[in-house]
Formats: C-alpha cells, structure tokens, sequence
C-alpha cells in the first residue's frame, strides 16, 4: 500500500469510515482505481461522490459525514441534525445540510438550506453550524416549550449562554427565527432552568403573581431551585429521578430543615402537583406570598 493510499485510509477514519470522490482523486487515486475498489466492494456508495470504505455500514457520525461531504466543499451539518450532533435532544426526520448560494445539490435524504451566509465550526470532526446560528436555525421550527428546552440544553451543555446569544442576534440581521430567539431571551422574564419540571413551574410562578425568582442559586451551602431573597422564600421541585431514593429524600429532609433554622421558609413540590394539581401550586404560591410579605410590612 503506497503512502497516499495509507493517507487516504486515514482521512477516511478521521471522517467516521466516509470519504468523498475530489479526496481521492487529490490523493492520487484515478478514475479506474477509484470504479476497481467499488468493484471489488472496498467502497461503497453512500451518496454520489461519497463512499463508506471497507463496509456499508456507517455511524449516526459517518451518515452526517457523508451528507455533509456530498453537499459539497463549504457545506455545514445544520438545523436539527446540529442540534443533535451538539447533544440537545431534537428530534427531525431526515439530515439537515446548509449549503451557500449557488450550489443547488440534490441528494435523497438529505434536506438542504440554501443560505447566502452562516457560521460554521467543527464538531467531532464533522463540519456544523455554530451552536448559536443552529438555535437561531431552530428557533423558527421549534415548539416554544422545545426551544426554551433547546437553550437552556445550550447552556448546560457549554455551547452557548443567554448572554452571547443574546450579544449576537444583532448581527445575524432579519433571520428567520431570530425575533423570536430575541423574545424568549428578554431578560425581563427568561431564567435557566435544569428541566421541564422547573419550567413547568417558572409558569405556575408568573400565574402566582411571584416575581422571577432567582434560579440554580447557592444558599446556606445548598443549590436550591427557586430562590426569593427579598421573601426569604425558597422553593423546590421533586422530580421523578433524583428524588425517589431515602438517601435522597434524607438529604432533602436535612437542607430544608438548615433554610428554616435559618429563618426561610421553603415549599417543596412533587411531580405529580406541579403535572396534575397545577392550581393547588398555584394557590399555594399565594398564600404563602400574602403572609411574608405581610410579615414584612413595618407596624406603625
């Protein structure tokens, strides 16, 4: 095997076992030696122009590798395919292609945006729109509940935060999606949050009259969901998964009894009442709202 062929081979494992026709033929490889390796099924076609090497059989990776590849030299995984290569939980039919004016490839399986512009960046190799254009991208496709998911999923994840996100609307221009990115990220309102449960409650919250409460906050020693500083109001939410352990429920037990020696007072919900008894929350929030702040109104 000579060194381009061994060159080859290993920019194909770089590219999750795909490699594209223009690659080989840079690497020395002809016509009749590229039709001799599909003959004696060393490659395999996956789309025209991009071959599997070795074996048919490719990885989630290696199927956006390849529709990627196929699209041409520029091309970018974007949309809900990049959503998903960056880890938030998207679902989509079909794999998502940006191309730039005015290639116009026409590939089965692969869904393509032609674009005047966007960002790209590299992702385990593969070529993706930036997590922020990808938001933006999905921001006009998206639930509003799922794009509220798909940012605060961005944040968690480390690819993005509400504050660059925010920074960079500006000079995306009148993209689709992006008004709308905007009104979700009004500062006024928007808060992160660790799952749908506490965004289910951030709403039960604003119904209660409650001001945004800070969230994911650090008191006495233990993060806590919702906190009211000016209330001395802490409020939890049991999920499903991390609450159903006696150790757990024990930790939970110990930090609320170490906020009410403290002087707070803390409201704990379960799953089941923030789902199914959304107006017991809701009147709960209340009350307890009514009575501290009544505490905290000076006699005269």
């Amino acid at each position: 095997m000579g060194a381009k062929t061994t060159q080859a081979w290993a920019l194909a494992r770089r590219q999750h076992g795909v490699i594209a026709r223009g690659q080989l033929l840079a690497h020395g490889f002809s016509s009749r030696a590229i039709e001799h390796r599909i003959t004696r099924r060393r490659l395999h076609r996956v789309w025209r122009g991009v071959y599997a090497v070795g074996r048919p059989g490719l990885t989630r990776h290696g199927r956006w590798m390849a529709a990627v590849l196929a699209c041409g030299e520029g091309a970018a995984l974007s949309h809900e395919s990049a959503g998903e290569l960056y880890g938030l939980r998207i679902g989509g039919g079909g794999i998502h292609v940006s191309v730039r004016f005015p290639r116009d490839p026409s590939m089965p399986g692969i869904i393509v945006h032609r674009r005047a512009r966007f960002a790209a960046t590299c992702r385990h190799g593969i070529p993706v729109t930036t997590p922020v254009w990808t938001l933006v991208d999905l921001a006009g496709r998206l639930s509003a509940g799922g794009l509220e998911a798909a940012v605060n999923e961005a944040d968690k994840l480390g690819l993005t935060d509400p504050e660059a996100l925010r920074a960079a609307l500006p000079g995306l221009g009148r993209r689709p999606g992006a008004a709308r990115l905007a009104r979700l990220l009004d500062r006024r309102t928007f808060r992160l949050t660790d799952s749908e449960l506490e965004r289910r409650t951030l709403r039960l919250v604003a119904r209660a009259g409650l001001p945004p409460p800070l969230t994911q906050a650090w008191v006495n020693g233990y993060r806590v969901d919702f906190w009211w500083p000016e209330l001395g109001l802490i409020v939890e939410v049991d999920g499903l998964r991390y609450h159903r352990t006696p150790a757990q429920q024990a930790h939970d037990r110990r930090r609320d009894q170490v906020h009410a020696a403290a002087g707070l007072t803390v409201l704990r919900f379960t799953h089941a009442q923030v789902t199914f008894e959304p107006e017991h929350v809701v009147d709960t929030l209340r009350e307890v709202t009514q009575r501290l702040r009544a505490a905290r109104i000076p006699l005269r």
